[in-house]
């Protein structure tokens, strides 16, 4: 509930405005009155990581503090960002294929944000979730076949190819984009209730950064020993936390 952050800040009109908007309907004011209690009642809880774990609050423990932020991580993103300069020096960008991998994918990063940012109350959390993760999983699909096809021998790959390739990868990248990069943040603040949201966030960045630092010490491994087949992976695991949402 994004209108939950205004009530706290005491912006009450505005939160109204945007209770209106997600209900459909101006009759708003006994669930603002709640939101408002809610609020109220979270700033006297002393205790918030201790309440964490009451027995009400494990199912959004799970869900949110542990199985969003993990599955973020596990989509693969970081690790086809680390192979875009590869796929660009493939259609000879050279030396500068890390520059322009970046301002492409970083480009088409901001822009896919934008585009949740303008459709999530439109569309809904759970439809973004899944079309995104739906088009992740055709991207690496696409990417894993087209490497199995053309690597190991001993030629570049085909402009063609590469052209496929790089906009597989935008692809990828915008899904993310308007799915579960800014989503999986947006999600978890509101699955918590109140009274936790502050300790409940807090182990939520901490699962990242746990996920992101395993992820990034076993990514390359991984690459050499599956090659191809670490995109199928990807695209098993994108499958999971799609049915996961």
């Amino acid at each position: 509930r994004p209108h939950n952050s205004l009530v706290e800040q005491g912006r009450l009109d505005e939160g109204r405005q945007v209770l209106e908007k997600v209900r459909g309907t101006s009759n708003v004011d006994v669930e603002l009155a709640d939101l408002v209690e809610a609020s109220e009642a979270a700033r006297a809880i002393k205790h918030p990581f201790r309440n964490l774990l009451a027995q009400k609050n494990r199912p959004q423990l799970v869900i949110a503090a542990l199985g969003i932020p993990g599955f973020q991580q596990l989509s693969g993103m970081n690790s086809i960002l680390f192979y875009a300069p590869v796929i660009f020096q493939s259609l000879g960008f050279g030396d500068g294929a890390s520059l322009y991998s970046s301002i492409i994918t970083s480009t088409t990063l901001v822009l896919a944000t934008l585009v949740s940012m303008a459709v999530v109350d439109k569309f809904g959390r759970r439809f973004l979730f899944l079309e995104g993760g739906t088009q992740m999983i055709i991207s690496m699909l696409a990417v894993a076949i087209i490497l199995a096809l053309k690597f190991g021998k001993g030629a570049l790959i085909p402009k063609t190819d590469g052209i496929i390739l790089v906009v597989m990868v935008c692809l990828f990248v915008a899904a993310y984009g308007w799915s579960w990069g800014p989503l999986g943040w947006l999600l978890t603040s509101e699955l918590f209730p109140l009274e936790t949201r502050s300790a409940g966030q807090s182990v939520v960045v901490c699962i990242n950064l746990l996920f992101t630092s395993l992820v990034a010490q076993c990514y390359l491994v991984s690459l050499c020993h599956l090659r191809y087949g670490i995109f199928l992976l990807f695209a098993a695991l994108i499958v999971i936390m799609s049915l996961f949402i």
